[in-house]
């Protein structure tokens, strides 16, 4: 029996590859067994053509423990040489180049279509088999996931954290750098920060940027823009729209915090901070700053030479009413 490039065949247990991301604790398995005992295995453990298992481990191991020499399984074709040799992993220290983020977030697409495809088929062997003494699908293999949904196991899967929502945001930027419909320089905009991403740069930032290019492109430049790289146009504007938004959060967040808290330090703390911070700008080298500070970086670091700017100027104006006075 077929279902979108599965194949269902009878497979000896031992001759299925566990590779080292599925070696963990799998938890009570009791019900899942007493489960099985009682309907049988109702959902089969999904696996690639070359016996790799990519789905189903609870179940494998609740059958091994029942002391089963075979089991059904859908052989699932069409997944990638990168996934097959990622699952297949024996040996932490068998991959020799690590994934770079961009390739991360390809992989855990495919791995949550996988999942996805396993928990309906689950879903759908529940409608003929009731429900397990454990409250979960009876003979469906698992009981309810701790790890949560398809997104949250498959980047427990890579990851070991739950950091769907990094990876999510990878693959829209890669798909927006995709999409046809955007125009070139959008897409050029959003391959630019895909790169930075691979490079080090945190995802959320980025993310941010290219979805207010996305909604920047929609709308025609201002004459004095013109002329001016359309690229260029929409990393500066797409990151002043992104810094406005984050500095209206944070003032709601400074004064929700006021409300709560006291309202200034003491002088004393004021004294100490400007104590530890006297000569600091010796202790860095400005060629090298410059080189490595990103857009984000710097933005955050001139709103702060602003803000203590001001303060200054609202102090050096307070000293000078109270020495009058």
């Amino acid at each position: 029996m077929s279902d979108k490039g599965h194949i269902e065949l009878e497979r000896q247990i031992d001759s299925i590859t566990v590779g080292v991301r599925h070696r963990k604790d799998p938890g009570d398995l009791n019900a899942l067994i007493k489960s099985i005992e009682e309907v049988g295995l109702l959902q089969p453990v999904t696996i690639t053509p070359d016996g790799v298992l990519i789905c189903g481990w609870r179940r494998l191991e609740a059958l091994r423990r029942l002391g089963r020499r075979t089991l059904n399984v859908w052989v699932r074709s069409g997944i990638s040489d990168q996934l097959s040799h990622l699952l297949a992993q024996q040996d932490e220290n068998e991959q020799r180049k690590p994934l770079s983020p961009v390739e991360t977030a390809r992989l855990y697409a495919e791995i949550k279509m996988l999942e996805q495809e396993d928990a309906q088929r689950r879903m759908a062997a529940t409608q003929f088999g009731g429900a397990g003494r454990d409250g979960g699908a009876s003979g469906s293999g698992d009981s309810p996931d701790p790890c949560g949904d398809a997104r949250t196991r498959a980047a427990q899967r890579l990851t070991g954290r739950d950091a769907w929502q990094r990876l999510e945001q990878t693959n829209w930027i890669e798909a927006v750098s995709k999409a046809e419909a955007l125009g070139a320089s959008v897409r050029e905009f959003a391959a630019n920060m895909l790169r930075e991403i691979d490079d080090g740069a945190p995802v959320s930032p980025a993310y941010k940027r290219v979805k207010a290019a996305v909604e920047l492109a929609s709308q025609p430049p201002s004459p004095s823009r013109q002329e001016q790289d359309e690229v260029a146009r929409l990393s500066v504007e797409a990151l002043k729209r992104v810094q406005e938004e984050e500095n209206a959060k944070r003032l709601r967040a400074l004064r929700s915090k006021a409300k709560r808290a006291p309202k200034h330090h003491s002088p004393r703390s004021f004294v100490l901070m400007w104590s530890e911070l006297e000569g600091w700008t010796a202790l860095y080298d400005v060629a090298e700053l410059a080189a490595a500070l990103k857009d984000d970086d710097w933005a955050r670091f001139e709103r702060v030479v602003a803000e203590t700017i001001e303060l200054r100027d609202q102090l050096r104006e307070a000293r000078t009413a109270a020495a009058s006075a």
